[in-house]
C-alpha cells in the first residue's frame, strides 16, 4: 500500500547545510566573545536538534541563537542541494508532501527560495511553528493534521536519530538516510527505488 503522504526533513536530507550552521554558530560565538565550538562537538552533541533547544543545552545566552540565525543567512553559499532532489520531489507529485524541519522559518524560507523547492510541498512546518522541535513528534502531528492524513499512513524521511525518534513516536514509517529507521538508505537518490519496498513491509 502506498503512503498517503511523505514528510521530508530539510537539513541533511534535501540539502547539506552542516557547514553553514557550524560557521554561523561560531560567528555568533565570536560576536559575543565566546569560545568557538569544534566541528566534531557540534556534530556529536547538537546536530539534528532545533536551534533554541541546543542553545539551552549548551547553556548559551538566547542572543547567541538569534545571532546564529542571522549569520546563517550569510553562509547560504555553503548550503548545497542534493542534485537528485528536484527529480525525486517531482516524481512524487501525486502524493501529498510536507517539509518538517527544526530550522527556524526565516532560514528555511531562504533555503527553499534559493533552490526553488517550496513549490513541491503542501505544508511546511518549521521549528518556529511548534513548541517543541524534533525529537518531539509535535511537528509530525502538525504536518499530518494539515495534510489530513494519519501518521500511520505516512512516510518520514530523515537523517538523524532526532528524526527517527520523532517519526517513530508519531507512528510514521521512517526511512533513515545514513541512520537506522524502519528502513535505512545511504543516499536519498535510492528513495525512488526503495520506497515501494519500504512501505510494503508494514501497513502504512
Amino acid at each position: 500500500m502506498q503512503p498517503k503522504a511523505i514528510l521530508f526533513d530539510l537539513d541533511g536530507v534535501l540539502v547539506d547545510s552542516l557547514d553553514a550552521w557550524w560557521h554561523a554558530l561560531n560567528d555568533a560565538l565570536r560576536h559575543f566573545k565566546m569560545d568557538e565550538m569544534p566541528k566534531e562537538e557540534f556534530v556529536s552533541k547538537y546536530w539534528g536538534y532545533d536551534l533554541y533547544t541546543n542553545i539551552k543545552r549548551a547553556n548559551l545566552p538566547l542572543e547567541v541563537g538569534i545571532s546564529c540565525s542571522r549569520f546563517y543567512i550569510k553562509h547560504l553559499d555553503k548550503v548545497k542541494l542534493h542534485p537528485e532532489v528536484p527529480h525525486i520531489l517531482e516524481s512524487f507529485k501525486d502524493v501529498k508532501k510536507g517539509l518538517v524541519t527544526n530550522t527556524p522559518r526565516d532560514c528555511t524560507e531562504k533555503v527553499l527560495k534559493k533552490f526553488d523547492l517550496g513549490k513541491y510541498f503542501d505544508v511546511i512546518v518549521t521549528g518556529d511553528d511548534v513548541s517543541r522541535g524534533k525529537p518531539d513528534p509535535e511537528i509530525i502531528f502538525k504536518a499530518c493534521n494539515h495534510l489530513n492524513v494519519d501518521p500511520r499512513e505516512t512516510v518520514l524521511i530523515g537523517d538523524t536519530e532526532s528524526d527517527v525518534r520523532a517519526g517513530s513516536m508519531a507512528g510514521c514509517y521512517v526511512i533513515g538516510v545514513k541512520v537506522n529507521g524502519d528502513m535505512r538508505i545511504e543516499d536519498i537518490s535510492e528513495l525512488l527505488d526503495v520506497l515501494r519496498v519500504g512501505t510494503s513491509t508494514r501497513a502504512v
